[in-house]
């Protein structure tokens, strides 16, 4: 989908390019990237690095262009899967396009949040911190689902471990390592930039706080985060082996009391005389032995815990 912006008084939408409008392009089509080479002239190669879903953060320069690329959250579906994609930033002059190849809440929201903060940029490398602000800020919404989901696994455990409930802590710990990784090389792209003395002199003091204090937010409650869910994870899967333990014990213990019966019964069995093949009461006799020897055997192991 390709969107254009004019700053006015906010990022309004408008019906065509012209110099200086922020271009939005997600999902891209290839008419819509046949736009990007043919009408304004991208290199190629730009288009080709932000495909790669691997992309790290980096900036690089090449005939006077210049891309950027940073890493957004992304949600996957229905299940809430959490990733990251590149969101790629190509600027020249008047031309300032970011490409994704995802449909990604970050673009579409931060158009309408600068229209109801009626937010004016002054030059591009402005408008690269501001998206940078709202792809921190989205990671940190993003986390708060997170954190609901892991209450909610959470609270499941408690009641049953079930392995339905396992492989969820196990999406969320996923999710939690890929948004890490990208705040981690959000960090570094950022501060990379901010040690190049053109683009800091130009950008906004206070915009640069807030960047730097939104990143190392999302940074440090993705960190605890994934603390937590690692440590619950390794907390139920001992409460598992517990369980297997204790239920190992019964069974053992179980085919101990059981053991005696058998051994009873076995004895007088055999074809061999015996001091009550002729008594009528002898399979009385015989149950009798069987079952106070097994009470005294359940008795000692219940008194040693073993039961």
């Amino acid at each position: 989908m390709l969107t254009f912006y004019i700053n006015t008084k906010g990022f309004e939408v408008t019906e065509r390019w012209e110099p200086g409008c922020w271009t939005s392009l997600e999902c891209p089509t290839a008419e819509e990237r046949q736009f990007l080479l043919d009408g304004l002239d991208i290199p190629e190669a730009f288009l080709s690095d932000i495909e790669d879903n691997d992309e790290r953060p980096r900036r690089e320069e090449e005939d006077g262009w210049q891309l950027i690329v940073i890493r957004a959250p992304y949600c996957k579906g229905d299940r809430l899967d959490y990733t990251s994609v590149p969101l790629g930033i190509i600027i020249k002059d008047d031309v300032f396009v970011t490409v994704c190849n995802y449909k990604i809440d970050v673009l579409d929201d931060f158009a309408v949040y600068s229209i109801r903060k009626q937010i004016t940029t002054s030059n591009n490398y402005e408008l690269v911190m501001r998206l940078l602000l709202s792809t921190s800020v989205w990671f940190l919404k993003y986390l708060k689902f997170i954190n609901i989901r892991m209450m909610q696994v959470e609270a499941n455990l408690q009641e049953s471990v079930k392995n339905s409930e396992i492989l969820e802590l196990q999406r969320i710990e996923n999710s939690l390592v890929y948004f890490v990784t990208a705040l981690k090389g959000n960090d570094i792209l950022f501060y990379r930039m901010m040690h190049t003395k053109s683009i800091r002199d130009i950008c906004d003091e206070e915009l640069i706080e807030d960047v730097e204090i939104e990143l190392k937010q999302a940074e440090e409650t993705t960190s605890v985060y994934r603390n937590i869910i690692h440590n619950m994870s390794n907390s139920y899967s001992s409460v598992i082996s517990n369980n297997i333990n204790a239920t190992m014990k019964q069974l053992t213990s179980i085919s101990i009391i059981m053991m005696l019966p058998t051994l009873v019964a076995s004895l007088y069995g055999m074809n061999v005389p015996n001091f009550l093949e002729t008594n009528n009461l002898a399979f009385f006799y015989i149950i009798g032995v069987a079952g106070m020897l097994s009470l005294i055997l359940y008795l000692l192991l219940k008194r040693r815990d073993l039961f």
